[in-house]
């Protein structure tokens, strides 16, 4: 791959992503396969001015190891190493960069409780860290790296995947020799304006349907907004959350969603595979469900806590974008999701709800946001969604038709 680009690319998530700030601490997190790459970004941050850059390498291998032949009880606890290091990370108000490559087959020989303790664990640990990002208390990005296991999910069989895929994510990313993040801000702008457009309409209501079954009326919660693009932290700097980005997304009433979803793009959980599933909401909440692949880990995500079987996000995206129309599947939430209308099992961002972000837990519960220790996306959109929302005045106003916005 060319290196201009994958410069250009590093500026792009340290200058737009984070938007790393002048005596700032930042952490990188990614694949270690992907080293050479992470290394771009770090000298990227310390050029932007970056007080000190924490690198942690995530390595597949040595998680499989690790769950594979520890007993329940020690995956029961973190060591306290590990909360120390969460503990500075939030107390330094550092800025997080997070680089995903998942690799789906990675911990399929791990039992699903196993892998379930460690991530209930985990989750209570970092619950200060994902409130500091939830809450954009500091900048936060997710990006994609291209690696050879996810390379080859995506391309089989291909001698040249990995410059494949690295093509699609730099596209995806609106990235090029020059200009990447003045085209990534242009971008921005415009998503704003759609989520602008969708607010001035005073919607209460969400109703999605489709020819595969979906049939699916979300009510939104109490002083939704809805939202898009860049985001700002408590300290006023702008930043772009996901890198790529084509949403608008708002908040469902977490008792308020009543009917079937179907999804129509495979899910990445815990290291595996969920495909061809349905959901059934009654009061927000699952109460059936299927999956043709992937059920022991659906039940998983659902059971994961009180909050993980009821919605968080709904998020509208036109079938006709640059990410749906390359016509990849990425199994990678972060892309797939840009590609497909989506919703999110768990929690909820209080930034969308009016001045969600200064509220408490209780008056957030009160305005009907889901509290979740995970927050999960999983797709629905397709060429014929039909989505109608209904005003607060109780006008019906037609917001897709044929997948895409009409508005």
């Amino acid at each position: 791959m060319n290196l201009d680009l994958l410069k250009e690319y590093a500026s792009l998530l340290v200058r737009c992503g984070a938007n790393v700030q002048a005596g700032q601490v930042v952490v990188v997190k990614g694949p270690v396969e992907a080293y050479e790459f992470i290394r771009l970004v770090v000298k990227e941050a310390y050029v932007a001015g970056a007080k000190h850059v924490v690198v942690e390498y995530e390595d597949l291998t040595n998680l499989k190891n690790s769950l594979f032949y520890k007993d329940i009880k020690t995956l029961e606890n973190i060591p306290s190493y590990e909360l120390a290091k969460f503990d500075y990370e939030v107390s330094n108000n550092a800025c997080f960069i997070s680089l995903t490559a998942p690799n789906p087959d990675a911990l399929r020989v791990i039992e699903p409780i196993k892998l379930q303790t460690y991530n209930r664990a985990l989750s209570k640990a970092k619950k200060e860290v994902n409130e500091y990002t939830m809450k954009s208390v500091g900048q936060w990005t997710v990006a994609g790296v291209a690696t050879l296991k996810w390379a080859e999910k995506v391309f089989p069989n291909d001698s040249e995947a990995v410059d494949k895929l690295w093509k699609a994510i730099l596209e995806a990313s609106r990235v090029s020799v020059t200009g990447s993040i003045k085209n990534w801000q242009a971008h921005s702008e415009e998503i704003e304006k759609h989520a602008k457009l969708l607010n001035s309409l005073n919607l209460k209501k969400l109703h999605f349907k489709n020819d595969i079954g979906t049939d699916l009326v979300v009510e939104l919660a109490d002083k939704n907004i809805f939202a898009g693009g860049d985001e700002y932290s408590k300290s006023k700097v702008r930043f772009s959350p996901n890198i790529p980005t084509e949403e608008v997304f708002g908040m469902p009433h977490k008792l308020r969603v009543n009917g079937k979803v179907v999804s129509t793009k495979p899910l990445i959980y815990q290291g595996g595979l969920i495909d061809d599933f349905s959901l059934i909401f009654k009061d927000g909440k699952v109460i059936e469900y299927s999956a043709k692949k992937g059920i022991e880990l659906l039940k998983n995500l659902l059971e994961f806590d009180e909050g993980s079987s009821y919605l968080g996000e709904v998020a509208l995206i036109s079938h006709n974008s640059p990410i749906s129309n390359q016509n990849i599947l990425f199994y990678n939430t972060l892309f797939d999701e840009n590609a497909s209308c989506h919703l999110a099992l768990g929690a909820a961002y209080p930034m969308n709800t009016l001045n969600g972000n200064e509220l408490s837990e209780e008056e957030l519960i009160s305005r009907g946001c889901n509290i979740s220790n995970t927050h999960v996306d999983f797709m629905f959109g397709s060429s014929d969604m039909e989505v109608i929302g209904t005003s607060l005045d109780g006008k019906d106003i037609k917001i897709f038709e044929n997948g895409n916005f009409v508005i």
